[in-house]
């Protein structure tokens, strides 16, 4: 799969294994294969029964295509998005990029997404299967700033009765500005509706923040303070990182490559350290889900000791495959 470009061959792993499943004796290999219900380590959070701790972070079924299909590699939950109101196409290709030295990525897809609406179609036919659904949301790459908060609102009207959690995510740096979003007042501004939107609702589905890593500590600490303030579920520590320090990838390819965001191996000592930070800041009493270069049974480990209680792979589970899912719940089992 590395011969193709990674858009290729993110679509092509895809399509084979759905075939993998269409045929009868493929697909009871496949199964048995990828079956973690032997290590399942169930867990209770934001009110949610997860069958286990690992998921699928944001970003790698954007349009909720796969949900069926990812589940049956092990997943405790599945996160779908970053969605927006619109449909839009994202950056201009090529957007993805390998650094296969240093096991990362990069990526400046910019919420390439089909809508809401396409997204609440699919998910009207989904049958559950006991894999938790979770719900990344953003804003158009056109909508102003000042109207960002309307765009996170319809997300989450249109899917609250269809996901098992909400993530609020202004973290990403392929969206001009998104990262402004970050700062108090701004959030607030985001927040504060959903929050109320909720409270009004009989099925109050939980609210997480996804942060990135490059946030100086202060300004981190003044959203921790907003977040408990406001009754915040949770948060998802972390995006991706517009660092490019301590690789191996010579500078004259990153240079080629450009602006992006850095996912993988590099992000795990960055991401474990915000996680750390967090856990001291609020005394443990923010639940974390920790994302940032788990390519292991090992690395997934560090998280939970830093303070997460849930994880996710994305960059990790294209570089391992699969099966280190089952590595990451036999480790904990």
């Amino acid at each position: 799969m590395f011969l193709f470009y990674p858009e290729i061959s993110h679509n092509l792993a895809l399509r084979f294994f759905s075939i993998g499943l269409s045929i009868p004796i493929l697909k009871q290999i496949l199964l048995r294969q990828y079956d973690t219900s032997s290590y399942e380590k169930p867990q209770s959070l934001f009110g949610l029964n997860f069958k286990n701790p690992v998921g699928l972070a944001a970003g790698f079924d954007k349009d909720g295509k796969y949900i069926d299909l990812v589940s049956k590699l092990g997943f405790g939950f599945i996160e779908i998005g970053t969605v927006t109101p619109k449909p839009q196409a994202g950056n201009p290709t090529p957007r993805l990029f390998r650094l296969k030295k240093d096991k990362a990525l990069i990526n400046r897809m910019g919420f390439n997404n089909d809508g809401v609406d396409a997204l609440v179609e699919r998910l009207k036919k989904y049958k559950k299967n006991g894999v938790i659904i979770g719900g990344n949301i953003g804003k158009n790459k056109t909508t102003p700033n000042d109207e960002a908060y309307l765009d996170y609102l319809i997300c989450f009207e249109k899917l609250h009765a269809l996901v098992d959690y909400f993530v609020v995510n202004v973290s990403s740096p392929n969206t001009p500005g998104l990262r402004d979003l970050q700062q108090v007042d701004s959030l607030k501004t985001i927040l504060e509706p959903l929050v109320l939107h909720k409270l009004q609702t009989a099925s109050k589905k939980p609210i997480l923040l996804k942060i990135a890593p490059d946030m100086a500590l202060e300004d981190l600490s003044d959203v921790l303070a907003l977040l408990q303030s406001l009754n915040i579920d949770g948060i998802i520590a972390t995006n991706t990182t517009i660092d490019r320090s301590n690789l191996q990838t010579t500078s004259s390819t990153i240079e080629s490559i450009g602006n992006g965001g850095l996912s993988g191996e590099p992000l795990f000592e960055k991401s474990d350290d915000i996680i750390q930070h967090i856990q001291k800041e609020t005394n443990g009493k923010l639940p974390i889900i920790g994302v940032g270069g788990i390519h292991s049974a090992r690395s997934a480990q560090s998280k939970f000791n830093k303070g997460a209680s849930l994880v996710q792979l994305y960059t990790g589970f294209i570089y391992e495959g699969p099966q280190v899912i089952k590595q990451i719940l036999k480790s904990l089992k």
